[in-house]
């Protein structure tokens, strides 16, 4: 006889420290990222809408990409913040459901995105004399709602998958926020396989995206090597740094957090892991931006 999965109303997320001062202080921390993030990606949106100047194919998918960090964020740290405020572990079976739908979809768009503006970057350096005609607004929109709807199906397919499991290992998830892997050593043995399909094909698509972005740069540098004028090949080098800058660190820190060894695994080490691909990108990626583009400034 399994337990259903409905029976559990609640779960208890991994609260951070049991010190009332260092509860506050993480609080206060999250707050403060959370609110660099805000400013920040609400200056590139508002920067990008208001100004004609930069309603380009670039500028256009930075917006999208500032609204998702924003979306994001949003999805996990407010509650962690809540939770450290009122000293509480707790986060309701719907509650739980939606940040796991809310974080796949989010976080999925955002990678695809990060393909798309990698093959813009492509176009713009490989193929600068046809960019106006390849990349149109149609063209444009068509991309970035690609992007949109790939995370979308992503999250439906994942949360449909978890929350169907049979539950009947606790209510306790080992995050601050809700991860599809920690719900998933709550489920019963054999019945979290359907999920290792799906998250399977999650991969293999993540890894398709990968492979078109190394091979977009891959073309990128080869074009830039050839540039005749060192200040051309300057000016095309670091007009895609940001972008590079941020796959890195993107890809870096889920491929850490999700394939590093159980040995290293550690109750203290999985939720710093987990800030460093969660919070810290939605925060740091207006700065990554905007430092070196005097257009956005």
């Amino acid at each position: 006889q399994i337990s259903n999965s409905s029976s559990v109303s609640e779960f208890l997320l991994l609260a951070f420290e049991d010190k009332r001062e260092l509860q506050l202080l993480h609080f206060a921390l999250f707050l403060g990222i959370y609110l660099a993030a805000l400013l920040g990606n609400g200056l590139i949106l508002s920067a990008v809408a208001c100004d004609h100047r930069l309603h380009t194919p670039m500028y256009f998918f930075l917006l999208n990409l500032a609204l998702l960090d924003l979306c994001c964020i949003s999805t996990t740290v407010p509650k962690a913040m809540a939770n450290s405020l009122w000293d509480t572990r707790a986060i309701s079976y719907e509650e739980c459901s939606a940040q796991v739908f809310f974080f796949v979809f989010f976080f999925g768009s955002e990678y695809s995105l990060l393909t798309v503006m990698a093959y813009d970057r492509y176009v713009a350096i490989c193929e600068p004399l046809h960019y106006g005609t390849i990349l149109g607004s149609r063209a444009c929109a068509q991309m970035a709602a690609a992007a949109w709807g790939s995370g979308f199906l992503n999250a439906v397919l994942h949360t449909a998958n978890t929350f169907s499991l049979p539950l009947c290992r606790g209510n306790a998830v080992d995050q601050f926020f809700c991860e599809i892997p920690q719900i998933l050593k709550l489920s019963c043995s054999d019945a979290y396989l359907r999920e290792v399909w799906a998250l399977l094909f999650s991969v293999s698509l993540g890894f398709g995206c990968f492979i078109f972005i190394v091979v977009s740069y891959v073309q990128i540098f080869r074009a830039v090597l050839r540039m005749p004028s060192e200040q051309g090949r300057h000016k095309a080098f670091f007009t895609c740094l940001p972008h590079i800058v941020m796959v890195s660190l993107f890809i870096s820190t889920v491929i850490f957090a999700h394939l590093k060894p159980p040995s290293i695994s550690s109750p203290s080490l999985d939720p710093m892991v987990a800030v460093l691909y969660t919070v810290v990108p939605p925060a740091v990626n207006p700065l990554i931006y905007s430092m070196r583009n005097r257009e956005l400034k």
